[in-house]
């Protein structure tokens, strides 16, 4: 452990999930999980609503008593400990605050509930609110605070007492977009510096794709993909995880043997399909108009339907011949327009090799 909050980082605790399983009823909140976190990384548990991702930092927490399982953290069994004996620090979505307390009192909860002294506790408090950028404001009510600042507050309590893991319910969902945007870097770099284990929850697909070293998409309860951001993104494992994590368009596509064709034309890829029905998934930013042979490239032939202007860039839908309708998104002037199109006219779009992604056909994502 470390003398203070400023020095090294602390000594992690991996954490280590098997067979973890919770219904309620015939719902399954969690369905036979298994999962490795490893020590000091931060991994994100990303979903819809009701997938299972709060009910597994629940069961992490010591909040939910799973109905079978395994959950350890380093060595030691903790699936039978309550929240207060599990060494763990928590963010809450609402924050959680005393109103009736200072800033410094809220902090220092934590410690006076382990019987830390009042001179100690009151250093360990003002390191860890310069820890978290609010150095001097131990004596403001909660009241008088931003939201940023709340969950400044509310980070700091959760560090103040140096625990190995860090839980966090979607702390940022009650900030405005510029400034969750802001406090999803701070956080990376908060975690950067102390450390810990870090397990952070979202739905939000861009602030996991931001934060995470490794993300767990879980959809009905299981685990449907871990990996890192870039693997998650550029090679989903199904169709769910393809259509969760940003935006796609599904092209069926037929087999024969080790030659997948879109309408009949033979596409190019770099990475081995997996065996099965495929469809190729087609991401905006990796579509571009051809203006010349561009012979690597997949061709589709396509029709023009409608030009959308979004600030910093411009995304374009087409019709394919098929009549299937993919979205190309780019900037002008660039390798994806070199001059915006006409509506209604027809274009030829190119898809590298590289970026033609094939994925098992399975079920539609859910809606």
């Amino acid at each position: 452990m470390r003398d203070s909050l400023t020095d090294t980082a602390t000594e992690a605790l991996p954490i280590t999930i098997r067979g973890v399983t919770k219904t309620y009823g015939r719902v399954h909140a969690l369905d036979d999980v298994d999962l490795d976190i490893r020590s000091g990384e931060f991994l994100t548990l990303l979903g819809p609503s009701g997938s299972g991702k709060t009910t597994l930092l629940m069961v992490l927490a010591g909040f939910i008593r799973p109905d079978r399982g395994s959950l350890r953290f380093g060595d030691d069994e903790v699936i039978r400990l309550p929240p207060h004996k599990r060494d763990l620090g928590m963010v809450f979505q609402n924050y959680a605050l005393f109103p009736h307390m200072t800033v410094a009192g809220n902090v220092a909860y934590p410690l006076r509930l382990r019987g830390i002294s009042k001179a100690e506790a009151a250093e360990r408090v003002e390191k860890a609110l310069e820890t978290v950028q609010l150095g001097g404001y131990g004596a403001r009510r909660i009241t008088q605070l931003s939201g940023g600042q709340k969950q400044r507050v509310a980070l700091a309590r959760a560090i103040v007492f140096e625990p190995r893991i860090l839980l966090m319910d979607e702390p940022l969902s009650a900030l405005d977009k510029k400034l969750r945007e802001r406090m999803q870097i701070e956080l990376r770099h908060l975690h950067d510096k102390l450390g810990m284990t870090t397990v952070y929850v979202t739905h939000d697909q861009r602030e996991a794709l931001t934060m995470s070293d490794r993300i767990a998409v879980i959809n009905h309860g299981r685990v449907m993909q871990i990996d890192t951001p870039s693997r998650i993104y550029d090679h989903p494992a199904n169709r769910f995880v393809a259509d969760f994590i940003g935006e796609s368009t599904f092209l069926p596509v037929g087999r024969d043997g080790p030659v997948v064709a879109y309408e009949g034309q033979p596409l190019s890829y770099t990475d081995t399909p997996p065996s099965g029905d495929l469809v190729l998934m087609i991401r905006p930013e990796r579509l571009r108009i051809l203006t010349g042979e561009a012979r690597e490239a997949n061709r589709f032939e396509a029709t023009v339907t409608d030009i959308v202007y979004q600030g910093d860039s411009y995304l374009m839908y087409a019709r394919l011949a098929d009549g299937a309708e993919v979205a190309v998104r780019g900037v002008i002037r660039s390798t994806t327009f070199s001059a915006l199109p006409e509506v209604g006219g027809s274009v030829t779009l190119g898809l590298d090799p590289e970026d033609t992604v094939l994925i098992p056909a399975g079920d539609a994502p859910d809606e």
